[in-house]
């Protein structure tokens, strides 16, 4: 009798047997020695193995150790049927599910992309059949220092963050979930930039990470990897992409109910007064942020100080009117403003302001400089308003010339509604902006922005808004005796618009090189 009729003979013995299988355990060695037979020896094998095992746990290992040499084979075919026999030795006894798991992690090095598949196959067989178990075997290899010179970690990582939304609260109970939010948290402490983005995602995959309190864990382990904020330094293209990557991923789990308190004080104390270490797109991308969390941010200790360090990153943004000449009224070139810095930063400081309001008016010298520069800031402000109004009038609104103009038109006339609130007696915090960049409710591009004389935001039947003039409806480039003192100001969309040029190119959401590695460049 050849061997191949031997396993046949073997698995009839065995099958017939049942419950009393165990008593035939010569059969069954037999059959673990079929493994170092040809081919067809070798698929009968895994498949009579991973069907008699449950009768004999006493040979467990010796039975592990026999499939693992099936998957290790040459053949890719007889590795494959014995990828996909592994989750079969589990399904009785899941004394060994975690190091099944554990081997199935490894075998995802494979080059082979069928095989990978089958991986993922019976790793999600696994997960059915006990997802704590599985958990703990996968995340043995994440967290093992042998995975940081190979692909096992990254295809691992990238598995759970493919899978784990897909599975429903049977598979992924309350347990299961909290053994992987405690795993992932151990994992986080030395991460690249790409695996912390995959790790938070499988956390927003899970019940938890849909909840408010899923949020706020997940808030909280971005504030965990930001650099201490007195040992920042944005002068290092890492800690600053690493910086960027991680307010990014903050921004996505903020709301009203996730209050982002922490983020915003360490985005004030840290990054504002720093800010000229970084190009003009990535302090945008960190403007941008602070200004939509400023507005959910809760008790924010020591408000006053943080307004302080604000009100100086504005003002640096905001010139003083130039002086008087008799001849022409003013002297010096125009200055150029960013205007969308200017948006975020008034947007900050009037959100925190209106917490406390006596922090302007106790300063009387800070409140006059401030009003002047205000007064200068609305000229140039409401100069620039008109020229893209008349620019954007009967214009085709779908082209991105023009959609640019219309993004201008919102930039600006956000700083103008901040400017008249900013310069009431006393100084009011009681308008609401909606941010240039956020998308408008109840329209395709705020039904084409809608521009008219009005405000872009103006609804029918709304009253006209007055710009705020200062000396009459010429006063933004005469001053009441009529001498010519000032030009309008350079702002980002010039170019196509009318005259304005702002430094560092305003709007714009570049990337700052990649998201970058959080320790010591590559991490494996």
């Amino acid at each position: 009798m050849d061997i191949v009729e031997r396993l046949y003979k073997n698995f009839e013995i065995l099958s017939s047997a049942k419950d009393k299988a165990k008593e035939h355990e010569k059969e069954y060695l037999e059959i673990l020695e079929a493994v170092k037979g040809n081919a067809n020896e070798k698929r009968l094998a895994s498949q009579f193995i991973a069907r008699f095992f449950k009768h004999f746990p006493n040979l467990a290992d010796q039975t592990i150790d026999s499939i693992l040499d099936l998957c290790e084979d040459e053949d890719t075919s007889i590795r494959k049927q014995a990828i996909k026999d592994l989750p079969q030795l589990c399904r009785e006894n899941r004394t060994f599910l975690p190091k099944i798991a554990d081997v199935l992690a490894q075998l995802l090095q494979s080059d082979d992309t069928t095989e990978i598949k089958e991986v993922h196959s019976s790793l999600t067989v696994l997960f059915k059949i006990d997802a704590k178990g599985t958990l703990y075997g996968l995340f043995s290899q994440i967290q093992s220092d042998e995975a940081e010179d190979n692909v096992i970690r990254e295809r691992t990582i990238k598995y759970l963050a493919a899978k784990v939304k897909t599975f429903d609260k049977e598979v992924m109970n309350k347990e299961a979930e909290e053994i992987l939010w405690t795993e992932v948290k151990k994992s986080l402490k030395d991460v690249s930039g790409e695996e912390f983005v995959q790790f938070l995602d499988i956390l927003s995959g899970t019940q938890t990470g849909r909840t408010v309190s899923g949020h706020q864990q997940v808030l909280q382990l971005v504030q965990e990897q930001l650099d201490p904020a007195d040992q920042l330094d944005l002068t290092d293209s890492e800690s600053a992409d690493k910086l960027l990557l991680c307010i990014r991923q903050a921004i996505r789990y903020v709301s009203r109910q996730t209050r982002p308190t922490q983020l915003v004080g360490y985005l004030v104390d840290a990054v504002v007064p720093r800010l000229e270490q970084l190009s003009a797109d990535a302090q945008l991308e960190l403007l941008k942020p602070l200004a939509e969390m400023s507005q959910y941010c809760g008790e924010l200790e020591e408000t006053a100080a943080r307004c302080d360090k604000l009100y100086a990153a504005l003002t640096d943004r905001m010139p003083l009117p130039p002086p008087v000449t008799e001849e022409n009224g003013a002297v010096g070139d125009p200055p150029s403003l960013e205007f969308s810095h200017i948006e975020c930063l008034m947007f900050t400081l009037h959100q925190l302001a209106r917490r406390v309001p006596s922090w302007l008016t106790d300063d009387a010298d800070r409140l006059k400089e401030f009003r002047l520069r205000l007064q200068y800031l609305a000229r140039g402000t409401q100069a620039y308003i008109k020229s893209l109004r008349e620019a954007l009038k009967d214009a085709d609104l779908k082209s991105e010339e023009n959609k640019l103009r219309a993004v201008a038109l919102k930039t600006t006339s956000n700083i103008n509604t901040m400017i008249k609130d900013l310069f009431h007696t006393p100084p009011s915090y009681k308008s609401t902006v909606s941010l240039s960049w956020k998308p408008q409710a109840g329209s395709a591009t705020a039904q084409h922005q809608k521009v008219t004389a009005e405000s872009p935001t103006a609804k029918p039947g709304d009253k006209r808004r007055v710009p705020i003039t200062f000396g009459g409806q010429d006063s933004a480039n005469k001053n009441k005796d009529g001498r010519r003192m000032y030009q309008p100001p350079s702002g980002k969309y010039s170019e196509r618009a009318g005259g304005y040029r702002e430094q560092g190119g305003g709007q714009r959401g570049g990337q700052r090189g990649g998201r970058g590695r959080f320790r010591g460049g590559n991490r494996y």
